[in-house]
């Protein structure tokens, strides 16, 4: 006759887990319930509204970070030196695309055709490296602005 010999390890090592697992859970809680008020959750990151980056844009765009020239069929004293043509996306739709212009220094923003860049300034039409100006949108061109060749 054979008897089997239960030498108890499978209750001791079913105990330990156990005990593990309470000792890993008392420690979770009182760290959780230790940690100063308001950090109980995840740290949450601020959102920063990022401005977006004018020379990486021209560059996308095939600009350059040089001054472009300007050129204009009546030379608005005003306005030359106040633009700057950094980028151009031409539409594939007849009138469409965007052109990035500085205005006054400030950082590049984008204008679709149509719209108003300056004070008495619309974005008439695009042409690859060329952004032409006026004073409304079927108006005649006021203003070119073209982008500096590469070097």
């Amino acid at each position: 006759m054979a008897t089997t010999i239960d030498t108890g390890w499978s209750v001791r090592l079913a105990t330990f887990a156990l005990w593990a697992l309470t000792a890993a859970s008392v420690a979770y809680w009182g760290l959780r319930l230790s940690a100063p008020v308001g950090t109980t959750g995840p740290v949450a990151l601020a959102a920063v509204a990022m401005a977006p980056d004018a020379s990486a844009i021209a560059r996308v765009l095939g600009g350059s970070t040089a001054p472009p020239p300007i050129t204009s069929e009546k030379r608005a004293a005003p306005t030359v030196g106040r633009l700057v043509l950094v980028g151009v996306l031409v539409g594939t739709s007849s009138g469409g695309g965007a052109a990035l212009i500085a205005v006054d220094g400030q950082a590049a923003k984008p204008f679709r055709v149509g719209g108003q860049v300056a004070e008495g300034l619309v974005l008439q039409a695009l042409a690859p490296r060329q952004a032409r100006l006026g004073a409304s949108a079927q108006g005649g061109t006021t203003l070119t602005l073209d982008m500096p060749l590469r070097p």
